[in-house]
């Protein structure tokens, strides 16, 4: 990175700190997740002691069990209980799930005709679970963190529409009176984009920087070589779930594929990845069909 783009990358991270500075009652990090990382790291925690935390949650619990049985998982076996979930899913990708739904819960709102707040779910749990089975079916490690990339790589726009309600209202109008795109309407109202605002929150919360990292470029993932790999991976499975029109959300509505993840997920030219995301199509149809159970 030359000095020019640091010096951009720093100034952009503190207009961003500026606009969200206002904002007092911000979330802070779910204390389960810390419980739960804290029994992860104790090699003498088995799967029943960090099923009995969970189940504290019966709402979270019924969600991992949502994810384990959807068909883009692949899990042979009816996943029943959560204790398990956590033998078949692992500690480590059951810390990942852990993570990334109770952090949409947190920012989870009632919802309005101006914001869904259940295509919304839909979207980022069909762009995890579709971010995890592409990369498995790619040969790649950490799907866990893939998983947690793809739920929570739109955090930001809820954000913008629980505490930034005039501005949200004011991007939607420019979106349809203007014909601006959101993340040119983003731009215009706030002066910062909900990859931005995403990015941020995860930083203030402690979490790995690979995480915000993706949840920052997922629409731009050839912008950022340290993580372009995981950027990749979510940002094809975004695109993916607008273009098999399974679980899109209209703030993607003029996403358009990078192409130069071609490159980086070695998939040969343009009409390989076509194939390779069309040939998804019906299984992505059968998990959407799950989630709306």
């Amino acid at each position: 990175m030359n000095n020019f783009t640091s010096e951009n990358s720093v100034k952009q991270k503190e207009k961003v700190e500026r606009k969200l500075s206002n904002v007092y009652n911000l979330p802070s990090l779910p204390l389960i997740i810390l419980e739960v990382g804290r029994l992860i790291e104790d090699p003498k925690t088995n799967a029943s002691q960090l099923g009995k935390v969970i189940s504290k949650d019966q709402g979270l619990v019924t969600k991992i069990l949502t994810v384990a049985n959807s068909p883009l998982y692949g899990i042979p076996r009816k996943v029943s209980t959560i204790d398990f979930a956590i033998v078949i899913l692992g500690f480590s990708h059951i810390k990942n799930i852990v993570v990334a739904l109770t952090m949409m819960d947190t920012l989870k709102t009632s919802g309005t005709e101006k914001f869904s707040q259940r295509k919304f779910w839909l979207h980022s749990l069909m762009t995890a679970t579709a971010a995890k089975k592409i990369a498995d079916d790619l040969g790649f490690s950490a799907t866990g963190e893939i998983f947690t990339m793809g739920l929570l790589h739109d955090l930001g726009i809820p954000v913008i529409y629980k505490y930034f309600p005039k501005e949200y209202a004011e991007i939607v109008k420019a979106v349809k009176n203007d014909g601006l795109t959101y993340a040119e309407a983003e731009n215009d109202v706030l002066g910062i984009n909900h990859q931005e605002i995403g990015a941020y929150l995860l930083e203030q919360w402690n979490l790995p920087s690979n995480l915000s990292k993706v949840v920052e470029m997922h629409h731009n993932p050839s912008s950022e070589q340290n993580f372009s790999k995981f950027v990749s991976l979510t940002h094809l499975a975004d695109y993916m779930t607008n273009k098999l029109k399974t679980g899109e959300f209209e703030w993607d509505k003029d996403l358009a594929i990078d192409n130069r993840i071609i490159d980086t997920l070695n998939m040969g030219d343009t009409e390989y990845l076509e194939n390779f995301i069309m040939s998804y199509e019906q299984i992505f149809k059968s998990q959407i069909e799950s989630l709306n159970i």
